[in-house]
């Protein structure tokens, strides 16, 4: 399967993009109200059960850590040992951080983080969340690198992996867990760059109204009305707001766009903080486009068939 990988620097380092060739070069943002445009938030999608066919492209997604008030990391540990165990089964490729796994991008949680990522077989590709903007890009940049131990070199917070079948963009916030105008100029100039290609957008948050659990949290940027209706996003991948699974409705499809929630390892906030259960997904897609998302239960070895979540990558023409 032919495979291509493509870095951002963001806005902070915004001198490189004169060097970007005509390809990878961003697009003008677009004029937009001042308030962010959201689609209704609606009731869950069921899912339907994923066509039988082989996989083409199966890849494990874990949500927030930065645990507290020790920086100690168990359920990561053991969502790590999880995926070692189910990558030749499922036939995974790589693994998805969807950003804060150190709390307040201290140096004690980053080091500490580190020995328990870099248990992992397969190459690790995070984005950062709001946490990790508590220290500095740089900071996250190396050990990002680290945790990798040379399986991959990842050179900037965002990117984009290029599948045959599906595009994953990987953008991490420009600030707190919200995008400014370059962001957001750099996420739609991708998405038209691929407009090829079935695009996943790996981001932190959801846009605020998404998730009415909490509904004021996540994307505010107006622009980002815009990147949801680009015609080849399916999917928006998101973690940050530490849902209890049981008790919320995770996964949905709002418009063209379907979006997933990741939930944290560590710690469980919404609908409160009485019960966590550490879980992680995992997404497959086969050779009919279906894609199967799966939820599981560090420590379990099989799915939970109450998360199953099925969709399409191709788009109604």
């Amino acid at each position: 399967m032919k495979t291509s990988f493509s870095l951002f620097v963001p806005l902070v380092l915004s001198v490189l993009l004169s060097a970007c060739s005509p390809a990878d070069s961003p697009t003008e943002p677009k004029q937009s109200s001042p308030q962010a445009q959201v689609a209704p938030v609606t009731a869950p999608v069921a899912a339907t059960p994923a066509e039988a066919g082989s996989v083409v492209l199966a890849f494990a997604v874990l949500g927030d850590a930065e645990p507290k008030p020790e920086p100690q990391f168990p359920n990561l540990a053991a969502a790590v040992a999880d995926v070692n165990q189910l990558t030749e089964p499922l036939k995974l490729s790589f693994v998805v951080g969807v950003g804060d796994i150190a709390h307040k991008g201290t140096q004690i949680q980053y080091e500490n983080a580190t020995p328990v990522l870099q248990q992992l077989k397969l190459p690790f590709y995070p984005i950062m969340g709001n946490e990790e903007h508590g220290s500095t890009v740089e900071r996250f940049m190396q050990f990002a690198n680290l945790w990798n131990q040379g399986k991959v070199t990842i050179d900037s917070p965002s990117y984009v992996l290029e599948y045959d079948e599906v595009a994953l963009v990987f953008a991490s916030p420009d600030h707190g867990r919200d995008f400014n105008d370059q962001g957001i100029s750099w996420i739609l100039g991708e998405l038209k760059r691929l407009n090829n290609k079935a695009v996943l957008l790996i981001v932190h948050g959801a846009q605020a109204g998404v998730y009415p659990e909490n509904a004021e949290k996540g994307i505010h940027h107006p622009g980002f009305a815009d990147v949801i209706t680009q015609p080849n996003l399916v999917a928006v991948i998101s973690g940050d707001l530490h849902m209890d699974m049981d008790r919320v409705a995770h996964s949905k499809q709002l418009g063209q766009v379907h979006y997933l929630h990741i939930p944290a390892l560590e710690r469980t906030k919404i609908p409160d903080e009485t019960k966590h259960t550490p879980m992680f997904r995992v997404f497959s897609l086969n050779d009919k486009g279906i894609m199967q998302v799966d939820t599981y239960q560090t420590g379990v070895a099989t799915p939970l068939p109450q998360h199953s979540y099925s969709f399409s990558i191709k788009r109604a023409s």
